[in-house]
């Protein structure tokens, strides 16, 4: 699976989505520009030791992007949709794309790709989840439908056994 964050903001975020990219064993794809360094002691923190896992790519803009990602299959996450994110058939080298935190995907993108536009549920008027628990929501139902796609379905204990 592919994550798409357009113009991210906040490296926190950044960082958090970078450690779920890394235990789904998805790529994670990094369009600019960017809100914080790549080297920012935030970023890394909320990675923390996942760094190494991790593929990320790097895009100077959208149509760089599209240039490089030539005939991706791209669901959009945004707000705007009436279309829920579990009424789409997700497929492994599906890209997911979420837009930049204050703005989110622009509206010229999401018309011209209307079909793949999904949302997350919400309660009356609130605005959005957070950045990085709407990529964790959208990326393991993706996965799900995969049946999880070879991630460890079980865990083990430290100390004792099952």
């Amino acid at each position: 699976m592919n994550i798409v964050l357009l113009e991210p903001e906040i490296p926190q975020n950044a960082g958090n989505i970078a450690r779920t990219c890394a235990v789904t064993n998805s790529t994670l794809h990094l369009i600019k520009p960017l809100g914080f360094s790549v080297d920012d002691k935030y970023l890394k923190r909320a990675g923390l030791d996942y760094w190494h896992y991790l593929d990320i790519r790097y895009y100077e803009n959208w149509q760089d992007f599209l240039e490089k990602n030539k005939g991706a299959k791209i669901f959009m996450a945004t707000t705007k949709s009436k279309q829920l994110y579990t009424e789409v058939k997700y497929e492994k080298d599906d890209y997911i794309m979420f837009g930049k935190e204050s703005a989110g995907i622009p509206e010229e993108i999401l018309l011209e790709n209307k079909e793949n536009c999904v949302r997350i549920p919400m309660y009356g008027d609130t605005r959005s989840l957070n950045l990085s628990n709407s990529v964790a929501i959208i990326i393991y139902e993706a996965l799900r439908q995969q049946d999880f796609n070879n991630l460890t379905l079980e865990g083990q204990l430290h100390r004792y056994k099952w």
